[in-house]
């Protein structure tokens, strides 16, 4: 019987491999190199980060967050290789969650019976 964690790791092995993580990888390594762009997109996951940080403690969102969360969003739209990397990473989502679905079987059969 194999250890699972070996397999878990042999998973994250094949995950860099894939053709749609390294899609994703490049997507990344080219917004890094748009000095504008890279600055733009930490602020926006900062941003959005702390959202769901006030979103966690129970705390309404203000009209300044929305205001900055619809100008931020204006931004992040207009930026050609931003929009990229957020297709790339939408892409690789869906593998995540198919296998975060598969790895989850069993305690759906469990409840399920």
């Amino acid at each position: 019987m194999s250890n699972i964690y070996d397999t878990a790791n042999q998973v994250e092995r094949e995950i860099r491999e894939m053709e749609e993580f390294k899609a994703l990888e490049q997507a990344y390594a080219d917004v890094k190199a748009d000095e504008e762009a890279y600055k733009l997109f930490k602020e926006f996951q900062t941003f959005q980060q702390g959202l769901q940080e006030k979103q966690m403690r129970g705390e309404e969102f203000s009209e300044e967050d929305a205001e900055k969360a619809q100008a931020l969003a204006t931004e992040v739209q207009a930026a050609e290789v931003i929009n990229q990397l957020m297709q790339k990473e939408q892409a690789f989502s869906l593998i995540v969650n198919d296998l975060n679905r598969i790895i989850m079987t069993p305690i759906r059969d469990l409840y399920n019976d």
